[in-house]
């Protein structure tokens, strides 16, 4: 289009069609409500999981002598965990403009921080490892540094709704071991390391939600660039620092034969799960949306290209599920008076198909 109009018409041709969300609406809007699901996820977080990794565990009552299937195991979630400050620091670097989201990550930090202090004193305490080994483990541990998966904040908030995902299912696999309710390793038992992974996995359970309330945010708003942001996630998709870690061969092999972690447990328990909470079908409906969306002819808009993408997801499940997340923000800050000075409003998204009504059958994940 404008190759055929004259120079200075172009001044004149409005960026966004009438009717129409800007980008910069569509931001303040995505900003906005990672605002408010800051301000409910830190109040709920510290008033249920205000855990603390020396004294809330009975680190003298852990077993010392472990199985080695336990051991590589804890060890290895140690290792990850170490890199926590890496993965804290250059997450509120790349999202450092937005309130709600770079806050959040200095609170999801200082959790993640705990994790390692945890898994520390789990491998610690089981006196198979000297503190002079875990003081040299760490020392080459943190010798590398990790770098983000992604150079974009949408495709790196993507990952993190299926790592944590992934992060969960481990330490809920490994909590039925030492619960004895799998017999994948035998003599695993031990009602200490259970409720260590149990109490880790409900954080990382927590973390889950928050980015995955945060993408169908943006997969309401931006409907295209987040479905191709999920398919190029999960098509170079791996768990963090797993080129960092020592011996991560041996510690990768050991969770699958334990039945903790695995492709198998990726496929069904991790990237469905995902999907389903985020209206995908499949992967492969996913793809053939995309790709139609691709083949719509645009005439110097995006409005026209978008028109493909409606049928790749249930978008009436996502308005349903933006909408229930903005009446929690508004109920909580209305008990805290935020709703008098800076009213937190639902705005629809004018570009869907309005013959999709919204699911308001089932309720949203909750903490």
């Amino acid at each position: 289009m404008s190759a055929i109009l004259p120079p200075n018409a172009l001044l004149d041709v409005p960026r966004t069609p009438a009717g129409l969300l800007s980008n910069r609406e569509k931001d303040r809007l995505i900003e906005r409500a990672f605002l408010g699901l800051y301000r409910w996820y830190t109040a709920r977080s510290q008033e249920t999981r205000n855990w603390n990794a020396d004294l809330s565990f009975d680190w003298k009552g852990l077993r010392h002598d472990l199985p080695k299937e336990i051991m590589t195991t804890i060890t290895g979630f140690f290792a990850v965990e170490q890199y926590a400050p890496d993965y804290t620091s250059e997450l509120v670097n790349l999202v450092r403009r937005s309130h709600g989201r770079s806050h959040f990550q200095l609170r999801w930090g200082s959790e993640e921080e705990k994790h390692a202090d945890a898994w520390e004193n789990a491998v610690l305490f089981s006196r198979q490892r000297s503190p002079q080994w875990l003081a040299e483990y760490k020392e080459r541990l943190r010798a590398q540094q990790w770098h983000l998966p992604f150079p974009d904040a949408i495709h790196n908030l993507v990952y993190t709704v299926f790592q944590e995902r992934a992060t969960q299912l481990n330490y809920l696999n490994l909590m039925k071991l030492a619960n004895g309710k799998s017999d994948k390793v035998a003599n695993a038992v031990d009602p200490v390391l259970a409720r260590v992974a149990q109490t880790i996995a409900v954080d990382e359970a927590a973390h889950y939600n928050f980015f995955l309330e945060c993408t169908r945010l943006y997969l309401y708003y931006y409907p295209a660039r987040t479905l191709e942001a999920v398919k190029n996630v999960i098509g170079q998709f791996s768990m963090p620092a797993s080129h960092l870690v020592p011996d991560w061969d041996e510690f990768s092999t050991t969770v699958y034969k334990a039945g903790i972690y695995g492709p198998r447990d990726f496929n069904r328990d991790v990237m469905q799960v995902a999907f389903r909470n985020l209206g995908i079908e499949s992967r492969k409906k996913l793809e053939e949306g995309i790709k139609a969306t691709r083949e719509v002819p645009d005439f110097d808009g995006q409005a026209t290209v978008q028109t493909a993408i409606w049928d790749s997801f249930d978008y009436g499940s996502i308005e349903g599920d933006v909408k229930r997340l903005h009446v929690k923000i508004q109920d909580y800050e209305k008990g805290v008076g935020f709703d008098a000075v800076d009213p937190f409003e639902f705005v629809q998204n004018p570009e869907a198909p309005r013959g999709v009504d919204s699911d308001t059958t089932n309720p949203a994940e909750k903490e």
